[in-house]
């Protein structure tokens, strides 16, 4: 008769389902998150003229943005419910992204009034900002100077990655990580 090893608090932990508390913690933080920043983008002086220092912030923040998706990643790696981290990573980077680009719609049309076909203020450029990510099209806001331009089209761009590069690597961590937690289960039934 073959005794069965215990297991310890973090194997089961390790191969538990994500319990309806795991899943009201996530909720919460992802909801926490997206309004403590969607919070700062209205709070903040955004709306101050472009410059090289606007570029600078846009940079800044893109390269923020990507250790940011990259510390995510390892955290889908370590978590015991890494579909939960992976949901929650979305939900940070996707808003993230967005209101970087609008905070630079913002301060681009602050210091060049032609730059879109009327004038922004920060609902108007989180509005433009979701119109390029969603690519329903210009309407009513629609970027007039090359500057403007520019711009949209790097947002247009990162969309691509953001969209399809992130999800794919979102997703691929939670593969990994279940992986490991299947063999790390199924090496605990041999010892057996």
């Amino acid at each position: 008769m073959m005794t069965q090893r215990p297991e310890t608090l973090s194997d089961a932990h390790m191969q538990s389902p994500a319990n309806r508390r795991d899943v009201l913690v996530a909720c919460a933080r992802l909801l926490l998150t997206t309004v403590g920043l969607v919070t700062l983008y209205y709070v903040l002086p955004l709306d101050r003229e472009v410059s090289w220092a606007t570029v600078g912030w846009l940079a800044l923040s893109l390269i923020a943005f990507m250790v940011l998706v990259v510390s995510q990643i390892r955290s889908i790696l370590r978590s015991p419910h890494p579909a939960l981290r992976a949901v929650e990573t979305l939900g940070t980077a996707v808003p993230l992204f967005v209101l970087v680009f609008a905070s630079t719609y913002l301060g681009l049309a602050a210091g060049q009034q032609e730059a879109f076909t009327e004038p922004l203020n920060k609902t108007d450029a989180l509005y433009f900002t979701m119109t390029v990510l969603s690519t329903v099209g210009f309407g009513d806001i629609a970027p007039r100077t090359e500057a403007a331009r520019v711009i949209t089209t790097l947002q247009m761009a990162g969309n691509l990655v953001v969209l399809g590069l992130l999800a794919r690597v979102v997703v691929g961590a939670v593969q990994i990580t279940r992986q490991r937690q299947a063999e790390r289960a199924a090496s605990g039934e041999e010892r057996s």
